[in-house]
């Protein structure tokens, strides 16, 4: 298994949140990146489309991502509801 990584977009998408909220946060964007990480084995070599844009949500926590298969990433924005 490739060692895939999560990033957030923008640079500055989680200043301001509470400790609690970042938890979350790269608790379930780690999730995403370990499972994608095992639906595509071949990372970098991946010649097949792009899965697009997925959410992925968990109380009051949603994760709008891309997955970037050929980079081994998955790139996250953050949606928190108060």
């Amino acid at each position: 298994m490739a060692d895939w990584r999560w990033e957030h977009d923008p640079d500055d998408l989680l200043d301001g949140l509470s400790p609690e909220v970042l938890a979350e946060v790269e608790h379930l964007a780690g999730e995403i990146a370990t499972r994608d990480s095992m639906v595509y084995l071949e990372g970098a070599a991946f010649t097949g489309p792009s899965p697009g844009l997925r959410t992925e949500s968990r109380g009051r926590l949603m994760l709008t991502y891309l997955t970037d298969v050929r980079g081994e990433r998955v790139v996250v924005q953050v949606t928190w509801f108060d």
